[in-house]
């Protein structure tokens, strides 16, 4: 199961992201794999200073996203990766490494792919994630993205023409289960819609109070 976020991105943003990257190096996307994913990685990955005042705007527009935070409810996330995919190039299938970051390890939960081109400016390149036995194929605008569990088995189609350039990013979640976390998320949705038609009342309240105590119980700081 996936989840769609539209608008992470606005188009100033997409213009800035774009600017710094057209002018950051691009190293092999194999340094930064894992040991099973290194022999079917094929790709491009954004260094350098440029590359870090990216991974700040990128961060920015991130925290403020509302549907982000509902469906992730994020404790710790790592600094985006921007990865570009030129004609022939791939990402075979794989599936994301359980505990990523240095000094302070993420337990990487779900996983976050912002594209940053258009789909009409290439060809292939879609997300390709395994679940429930079906695979679901993902190409979003530029600007949208999807957050999927970095425990699936997923891969980036072969990219025949054009160049394809997204955000990668992962999180560890205060609730582990994803149920659990989809519960919550469904919560704060009716919760919000409560606090705009009846804020005073006690079942606005009383589902206020559900979804604390939920959270209580569930979440893993």
């Amino acid at each position: 199961m996936y989840t769609r976020l539209d608008g992470i991105l606005n188009r100033d943003e997409l213009r800035q992201l774009h600017a710094l990257l057209a002018t950051a190096t691009f190293d092999d996307g194999m340094t930064t794999a894992g040991q099973a994913a290194r022999g079917v990685k094929r790709n491009l990955q954004a260094v350098g200073l440029d590359a870090e005042q990216a991974r700040r705007l990128f961060n920015e527009a991130l925290t403020r996203n509302d549907a982000f935070a509902r469906a992730a409810l994020p404790f710790r996330i790592l600094p985006p990766i921007f990865s570009r995919y030129g004609s022939g190039m791939n990402y075979g299938d794989h599936t994301d490494n359980p505990i990523m970051g240095g000094d302070v390890p993420v337990r990487t939960d779900l996983a976050l792919t912002v594209f940053l081109t258009e789909p009409d400016d290439y060809d292939g390149g879609e997300l390709i994630i395994d679940a429930d036995r079906d695979a679901q194929r993902v190409k979003l605008p530029a600007g949208c993205g999807v957050l999927y569990p970095a425990t699936s088995l997923h891969r980036v189609a072969p990219v025949t023409r054009g160049e394809r350039i997204a955000a990668v990013t992962w999180v560890q979640s205060l609730v582990r289960d994803a149920a659990r976390r989809d519960v919550l998320a469904d919560l704060a949705v009716v919760l919000a819609y409560l606090r705009s038609v009846a804020p005073n009342t006690r079942e606005t309240l009383l589902v206020a109070k559900a979804r604390a105590n939920l959270m209580r119980m569930w979440a893993e700081p």
